[in-house]
């Protein structure tokens, strides 16, 4: 099985400045490493929201690193700070608004809150890029939903072969 190169990319103010302890950039690979059997090499960074800083981030992780797939966490609601989503616009050649629909469908279930998030995804290069929630369980949640579109899509993109562990998740891949 191919290594497969997973960018965690956690963007708060607060824990970068060791406030408090990241946990959803955690969650995140603990949610990753149930759902993929492949062996997997994490890129993890805990930065400012600075958007700049995370257009920068991203395309080290997507360009320099090579990784397949890049997941964020932090910045995604409409407050001044929140610029996840528009630093993921501007380094993607192509946006995937389904993504985000799905997120927020999923989220809408529990908290009515979700309708502010503005979770997001796009392909860069071979990469392919998810901005999440971030609140563990909304994390949970929301790869729950879109993760079994991930594998295919990082096919197309002709990034590496993910297998994923069906005891945890079903990728789906159309046969023929």
């Amino acid at each position: 099985m191919q290594l497969i190169k997973i960018g965690i990319l956690v963007s708060s103010d607060r824990a970068s400045q060791g406030v408090y302890e990241d946990i959803s950039g955690k969650a995140i690979q603990e949610v990753l490493g149930e759902f993929i059997l492949n062996p997997c090499e994490y890129f993890y960074h805990i930065i400012s929201d600075e958007q700049k800083l995370i257009e920068s981030y991203l395309k080290e992780l997507s360009d320099v690193q090579g990784c397949d797939l890049i997941v964020t966490t932090g910045g995604t609601g409409p407050a001044k700070r929140d610029v996840t989503p528009e630093a993921t616009q501007n380094v993607c050649q192509k946006m995937l608004p389904g993504f985000g629909e799905l997120m927020r469908s999923v989220s809408l279930q529990y908290v009515p809150t979700a309708i502010l998030s503005r979770q997001s995804a796009g392909i860069r290069g071979k990469s392919l890029i998810i901005n999440l929630p971030g609140k563990p369980k909304s994390i949970r949640e929301c790869l729950e939903a879109v993760f079994p579109a991930v594998p295919y899509c990082i096919d197309l993109i002709e990034g590496s072969y993910i297998y994923a562990n069906e005891e945890h998740i079903k990728a789906f891949r159309p046969k023929g």
